[in-house]
C-alpha cells in the first residue's frame, strides 16, 4: 500500500475514534457519563435500564475494538499480531464485563473508583494504546 494512502486510512481510522468519544452522549445511552463527571464519590448511582446500558457498552467496545484492529493491522501488516489482538480483546471483554455487570448490579459508593476504571477500559481505545507501544518493542526486538 502506498504510505499517502496508508495515513489517511490511518488518520479516518483515529478520527472515527475521537468522533466516537465526542458524541458519546449522543451515539450511546451511559448515565454513567455524567455521573463520572460530577463528584461521584460521594453520591449516589444513577437510574439505569441495565439491559440498555449493556447493550451500548458491548456496542461501543466493539467498535472501538474494530477500529482498534484496523490500525494494528494497517501499522504492522502482520497477521500474527492481528490474531493475538483478538484473542486479548476477546480475553480482556469476557473479564471487564464479568466485573462491568457486577458493579452495574452491585452499586456501592466504595467501589465507584474501580467501577470508573473498569468502564474506562471498555468505552476507550485504551487497549490499543497499550498494545501498539507492545508490537512496536517486539518487532524491533526481532
Amino acid at each position: 500500500m502506498h504510505k499517502v494512502a496508508k495515513y489517511i486510512l490511518l488518520f479516518g481510522l483515529v478520527l472515527m475514534l475521537i468522533l466516537i468519544r465526542f458524541f458519546e452522549d449522543v451515539l450511546f445511552y451511559d448515565p454513567y457519563l455524567t455521573f463520572f463527571q460530577n463528584d461521584y464519590l460521594y453520591i449516589d448511582s444513577p437510574r439505569r435500564e441495565v439491559l440498555k446500558l449493556v447493550g451500548f457498552t458491548i456496542l461501543r467496545y466493539v467498535l472501538n475494538a474494530l477500529i482498534s484492529l484496523a490500525i494494528l493491522f494497517l501499522v504492522f501488516r502482520d497477521k500474527s499480531i492481528i490474531k493475538f489482538s483478538v484473542i486479548i480483546y476477546a480475553i480482556a471483554f469476557v473479564l471487564l464485563m464479568m466485573v462491568y455487570l457486577y458493579f452495574v448490579v452491585n452499586p456501592r459508593q466504595e467501589d465507584y473508583y474501580l467501577f470508573f476504571n473498569v468502564r474506562r477500559f471498555l468505552i476507550q481505545p485504551i487497549i490499543l494504546i497499550l498494545l501498539l507501544p507492545a508490537f512496536y518493542y517486539h518487532k524491533l526486538k526481532n
